[in-house]
């Protein structure tokens, strides 16, 4: 076991590290509070003796924390996250000239995308739109939250935070705003349009009796906001309703809007615009998705394709 003086000092330079990124970084609340949870788990792999001297790590040690980390069930992005933490922990700690030399950079991350995410079949994909039934008490409002998942490639939380204000039906577009509050302008088609006109004009009045004013486009039998706990158990219901693999959820439909495109030949850049990834290589994992249409693309070019 790591001595009881060790644990005393990293737990006070894991608190001085926080304090840093609020107070010098001027990083959010949960952003800081995301740090020191990951930092929380190498303190307490460090506590088994794993790591007899923090200040001094080696590159075996850090390695066994990450095998420590796989072992223990977190998927690439997890392990990756908290690899970011304590490289910046002891970037920290180079600063206050606690540490000589930071062992920790000399890691390189986890692949982000060691498993192919879930996506589904234009075929599906249709099943799945189709699966709402006249006989659903909300069917024309689920059939239209599908259709925008699906037409717009958003994130739960993004459609779920619609406004009314952010939809430009006769222009066939409406406005998403992603992560870090940034807005994007997403094309929507003829279906999606058809779904949302219907929905807004036959069910939503009805559901926004109690307070005419909320400014949500999806709303719950009481006229309030949707949830993403609410979205992901109507997903649910009709994924398993049109007999798909349960590992479907909304976000497989925003795998699957952003495959599809790039299936159909959309470049890169503009799928990036269009899921508002900040960063390309983001979108350069749904290359790795569509194998059919890399080997078309290869036998259709190359000179001995």
């Amino acid at each position: 076991m790591a001595g009881k003086s060790q644990l005393a000092n990293l737990n006070a330079d894991v608190q001085a590290f926080r304090d840093y990124l609020a107070a010098e970084r001027g990083m959010a609340k949960n952003t800081v509070l995301a740090y020191e949870a990951d930092l929380v788990k190498y303190r307490d792999w460090s506590a088994t003796g794993a790591l007899p001297n923090y200040l001094k790590p080696s590159v075996r040690e850090l390695t066994n924390y990450l095998a420590y980390l796989k072992e223990d069930g977190l998927a690439p992005p997890s392990i990756a996250r908290n690899l970011i933490a304590t490289k910046m922990f002891y970037r920290f700690l180079r600063l206050e000239e606690r540490v000589e030399q930071n062992t920790v950079e000399l890691l390189a991350s986890p692949r982000l995308w060691e498993r192919i995410p879930h996506v589904l079949s234009p075929e599906s994909v249709e099943k799945l739109l189709n699966a709402p039934r006249n006989e659903d008490r909300f069917y024309l409002r689920d059939r239209a939250l599908l259709e925008t998942l699906y037409a717009t490639g958003s994130r739960a939380s993004e459609v779920v935070n619609l406004q009314l204000a952010d939809l430009h039906i006769d222009s066939a577009f409406c406005k998403c705003t992603g992560k870090g509050s940034k807005q994007r302008v997403v094309p929507l088609g003829v279906p999606a349009i058809s779904a949302l006109k219907i929905y807004l004009q036959d069910l939503r009045p009805v559901l926004t009796q109690a307070d005419k004013d909320i400014p949500w486009v999806f709303v719950s039998k009481l006229g309030k906001r949707l949830t993403r706990e609410m979205l992901w158990i109507l997903v649910k219901k009709y994924v398993r309703r049109a007999g798909l693999s349960m590992k479907a959820s909304p976000h497989t439909l925003r795998h699957s809007f952003a495959t599809h495109l790039l299936a159909g030949g959309a470049d890169l850049r503009t799928v990036q615009e269009l899921l508002g990834h900040a960063n390309i290589r983001t979108t350069q994992h749904y290359t790795h998705v569509d194998r059919s249409r890399l080997q078309s693309v290869h036998r259709k070019f190359h000179p001995r394709g």
